[in-house]
């Protein structure tokens, strides 16, 4: 934590450290839920529910990007101290995610069927899923406006506060869904679980948001088709990103269901799941700097430009000083570790697909700042070619290995992300050196 004073100023490194402690509650929650889920549900029960997480994860392309977008313009107008203009871009942002919100919830009910046909699930856990897929569309909608809600927080400059109300959210879904489970209830609990989570974040943010900026949002008369234009623009780049992230790991166990079998879709979610929770202990940090960046470039001088070249070489020291030890640590001891978190749930395949996910997560996170770097200077098309090298290489890797009639296992699409997220790593620290140079001669 020295390290961290000498780097950075007060309230950035407040939000970073938010973004680590948080990381490390979400891992703990985590290492209570997949215990819990798997001990009253199975894998095949589980993987049936990680199916309909993968529906939610799909109707998440109904956000267009504006999330992200209203991040970073609330952070420009609040930069400014234009408190109008905050709340412009919020109603405005909040009324094209209802509209949007609306459409996904439409497609959802018109091709349930559809969609969970292409699982090949058994005709008992198909029926349950059909079941529970209008439900999934409608909390869909309510989490595009939550996230809203969150993202508004983050660019008041209280990243910290979004943060915990995340983790607060997580908590309540782990808890309901434990309390539910117990009482004898099956899946439904855990969609039950993440509607109370939702809740719980929106009712935080909110709080928050009125205490820091005390003003109204909600009126109809904030509507502005100018500010509507701009978050379309840059969220349609965050959009196309996000449609890669968004294909990318449900294709993956849609593959597993389909050339596997659904209860190795748990294996997959597990691994992933947990070797992202080691990379986020770093990245959680540099989650910050997208809207630190927005303020600090939304009048570029020589000034500006020498403070994010400095943010982006301390950003790059802390993933050497932390990240490469966090990450052998777990490597070393992958196995017993896992063996002792799941218990009578263990299988041998999971530290496996763990490890090789471990190194494909830290080749990951060394493309981190240069990623939240871009995206705050409004780079967005660089942030979509990233995310399409690494899901465009993957699919194409994964789908030629199923196709060549080889086993499909959640280690090797561990492999596969390896090879996509080198590539994407080295395109973003090269983009990201490309723009500073443009910069640097322009404010000369």
């Amino acid at each position: 934590m020295s390290v961290l004073r000498r780097l950075l100023s007060s309230q950035l490194r407040i939000n970073m450290a938010s973004g680590v402690v948080v990381t490390v509650i979400n891992a703990a929650a985590m290492m209570v839920a997949y215990p819990l889920y798997l001990h009253f549900l199975g894998y095949e029960k589980y993987g049936v529910w990680l199916v309909l997480a993968t529906v939610l994860s799909f109707a998440q392309l109904g956000n267009l990007g504006i999330g992200q977008a209203v991040m970073k313009l609330v952070a420009e107008e609040h930069g400014r101290g234009d408190i109008e203009g905050i709340q412009q871009y919020v109603t405005t942002a909040l009324a094209l995610l209802c509209l949007s919100g609306g459409l996904v919830l439409m497609v959802v009910l018109v091709f349930r069927t559809q969609i969970v046909a292409a699982f090949k699930l058994s005709d008992e856990n198909a029926q349950t899923a059909l079941w529970l897929l209008p439900y999934i569309g409608i909390l869909s909608i309510y989490v595009f406006i939550v996230e809203a809600f969150n993202a508004t927080l983050s660019g008041l400059g209280r990243m910290d506060l979004a943060n915990y109300a995340q983790a607060t959210g997580r908590i309540v879904a782990v808890t309901v869904a434990a309390i539910l489970l117990y009482s004898g209830r099956g899946i439904e609990s855990l969609l039950i679980g993440n509607a109370f989570s939702y809740l719980c974040i929106h009712v935080a943010s909110l709080i928050c948001i009125r205490r820091i900026a005390n003003s109204p949002f909600l009126r109809t008369g904030n509507f502005d088709v100018g500010r509507c234009k701009r978050l379309l623009h840059f969220g349609g780049g965050v959009f196309g990103g996000t449609i890669m992230s968004m294909l990318g790991s449900p294709f993956n166990k849609l593959m597993l269901s389909r050339y596997a079998g659904v209860s190795t879709v748990p294996i997959y979610e597990i691994a992933f799941k947990a070797s992202m929770q080691v990379r986020g202990l770093i990245e959680a940090g540099f989650r910050v700097l997208m809207p630190e960046i927005s303020r600090v470039a939304a009048n570029m001088t020589r000034n500006a430009k020498d403070r994010i070249d400095q943010i982006s070489r301390r950003a790059m020291k802390l993933i050497f000083l932390f990240g490469i030890p966090t990450h052998v640590v777990m490597l070393i001891f992958a196995t017993p570790l896992i063996r002792m978190w799941l218990g009578k749930e263990f299988l041998q395949a999971i530290p496996l697909a763990f490890c090789i996910m471990l190194i494909a997560t830290f080749i990951s996170l060394m493309g981190v700042p240069s990623f939240y770097l871009l995206l705050g200077m409004g780079h967005v098309r660089d942030i979509f070619v990233a995310r399409a090298v690494t899901w465009i290489t993957c699919i194409a890797l994964v789908s030629l290995i199923a196709m060549s009639g080889s086993h499909l296992s959640a280690a090797i699409i561990g492999l596969c992300l390896i090879v996509s997220w080198f590539f994407s790593s080295a395109y973003l620290i090269w983009r990201f050196r490309s723009v500073m140079l443009i910069y640097g001669k322009t404010v000369s």
